[in-house]
């Protein structure tokens, strides 16, 4: 079928041919995955007291300096509430099939990453518990709500971002806490492979969107790729948040232009052929988009100067940044 066929076709019939491509990338998925449980990770040696155990990982995590701890809180937020997202994807899917059978699966997968996180702050005395239970009822009553949901070919641009965006925060997160206390370095690693291999199924997904209905689909990632908002955008203090973040070097603009680039080169955008106007000037919009993100980034580093933090969740202690 042609490009012009596709086009007669709703972009939901187009995302129903994808049934069998969904199939196969599941059993990619779950034969590369080891299943893990957040008991299993966190479960003191065998022969060691539990008692013992989990006050000697407090110990250790008293090191973690609270710019770190910021980091942790808003991958804990952030994971907590995606499964409570999942109607984003499912709206568009039929109830029985491998799309559902994929939403269910990311779902509990997902669920695992707040649970372990949630888990891992209370048996390290990470965070004031209050507070932060506080913040997540604030965040999912809050919703989430975006413009592209609008779209199922947005969502799967959206996801490709916003998987990659986490994979490198747990990695980053991992890394810089895990110097003081291996345990929460051993979890973000987990959580950031399940990450990982997520990004690698939606970003496929729009690949074979891209091969039957390219016109559509680039006028889709123009609408997503400029700029997005995480999913924990309407959270508590997320722009502080994320400015802590930010500037301990986890994850910033500079990712994001990054991972932009990563994905118009994946994709091939600037190689697609055949286009109607509508999808050349979209394409040529696209790959425009990596030197408006520099021109941000650019900016938001000129314009940064040292600030001094405090969060109640970290028992509003003081904290300084460059």
């Amino acid at each position: 079928m042609q490009s012009k066929d596709w086009e007669t076709l709703s972009k939901v019939e187009v995302l129903g041919d994808l049934e069998p491509v969904v199939d196969k990338l599941m059993e990619a998925h779950e034969s590369k995955r080891v299943l893990w449980f957040p008991s299993e990770l966190l479960a003191p040696p065998e022969g060691e007291d539990p008692e013992r155990h989990r006050a000697a990982l407090r110990e250790r995590a008293r090191g973690i300096h609270d710019s770190a701890r910021v980091a942790v809180a808003l991958n804990l937020l952030t994971e907590e509430g995606l499964p409570h997202f999942h109607r984003l994807l499912a709206k568009y899917l039929e109830k029985d099939g491998f799309w559902s059978r994929w939403n269910y699966l990311w779902t509990a997968e997902e669920d695992r990453h707040g649970a372990v996180l949630h888990d891992y702050a209370r048996d390290a005395d990470l965070f004031d518990p209050l507070v932060i239970e506080q913040m997540q009822f604030a965040y999912i009553r809050n919703g989430f709500d975006p413009s592209w949901d609008s779209d199922p070919y947005r969502v799967f641009v959206y996801t490709t971002l916003q998987e990659r965006a986490t994979q490198i925060s747990h990695a980053n997160t991992g890394k810089l806490c895990g110097v003081h206390e291996p345990t929460i370095g051993t979890i973000l690693r987990n959580v950031a492979a399940e990450e990982a291999r997520h990004y690698t199924f939606y970003r496929t997904i729009f690949k074979e969107v891209l091969a039957r209905d390219p016109n559509r689909a680039l006028e889709s990632a123009l609408k997503v790729m400029p700029a997005i908002d995480m999913p924990g955008v309407k959270m508590p203090h997320f722009r502080d948040l994320a400015d802590v973040v930010r500037r301990v070097g986890i994850y910033g603009p500079r990712d994001y232009l990054e991972i932009v680039k990563e994905q118009l080169s994946w994709w091939r955008i600037d190689t697609l052929e055949g286009l109607n106007a509508m999808g050349r000037a979209a394409q040529e919009k696209l790959m425009e988009i990596p030197e408006r993100l520099e021109r941000v980034a650019d900016a938001i580093e000129a314009r940064s100067k040292a600030k001094t933090f405090s969060f109640d969740l970290t028992f509003a202690r003081e904290f300084a940044l460059e």
